[in-house]
């Protein structure tokens, strides 16, 4: 297994938003501007990479009816730890983010991760993973919030552009992002079925990434014990 490519897989071929479509709620809620998109994005993944790590060490250790609330008390305790340090060290990014931070506990993608790869990878696999699987939603974040905060106020990260006083409102509401992120993902679909035509091939979503693959809602794979 090449570390590399389990850290770069989520930037693209693999990445959350644009490729498995998970934390469509934090995605769309915080990425009205870039600085709250830039924010939400690094504290997901530090959350990730940390819970990976632990999941990861304690993978065999853990009873596989249980598993699931095992890996939410790892994920509730780095959120806490990063929800404490954002309120200490970055008061405004803290208050900005409000609700969302603390919901960072039942994202899909960080759950979805530990589930479907830190309980069967090694430690620097599942490091790797949860790195580049935070930094690929991070980046998702960023550049919407970039194009929703310019089209709507005519700034970056706050600094004004002198382009426009009045801009596109809707932008920087809910409608907006559901609107632009639709158009990133159409885009996207399209250049990798315009891939696979140009190599001969029919362009199909992995099956790994179809709800029926997942596993992340059976608790256990085991037949009940019959009684005597």
């Amino acid at each position: 297994m090449s570390i590399f490519k389990e850290f770069t897989k989520g930037f693209w071929k693999e990445n959350p938003v644009l490729v498995l479509v998970l934390g469509m709620c934090p995605t769309l809620a915080t990425s009205s501007d870039a600085v709250k998109g830039l924010a939400m994005g690094l504290a997901t993944t530090f959350v990730l990479m940390g819970s990976n790590l632990v999941i990861s060490v304690i993978r065999k250790l853990v009873p596989g009816k249980i598993r699931i609330p095992c890996y939410i008390v790892v994920i509730a305790t780095f959120v806490t730890v990063v929800k404490l340090l954002m309120q200490a060290f970055a008061p405004e990014a803290y208050q900005t983010l409000g609700i969302f931070l603390p919901l960072i506990v039942v994202n899909c993608i960080v759950l979805g991760r530990a589930e479907a790869f830190a309980s069967k990878n090694g430690l620097l696999a599942s490091a790797a993973d949860g790195l580049g699987m935070g930094l690929g939603f991070t980046l998702v974040l960023v550049c919407l919030g970039c194009i929703r905060e310019f089209l709507a106020a005519g700034t970056l990260f706050g600094i004004s552009m002198q382009c426009w006083d009045n801009g596109f409102a809707i932008m920087g509401q809910a409608p907006g992002g559901f609107i632009l992120l639709g158009l990133i993902l159409a885009g996207m679909n399209l250049l990798n079925m315009h891939k696979a035509k140009k190599a001969g091939v029919k362009y199909e979503p992995p099956a790994e990434f179809d709800c029926r693959h997942c596993s992340i809602c059976k608790l256990s794979t085991e037949e009940p014990a019959k009684t005597k």
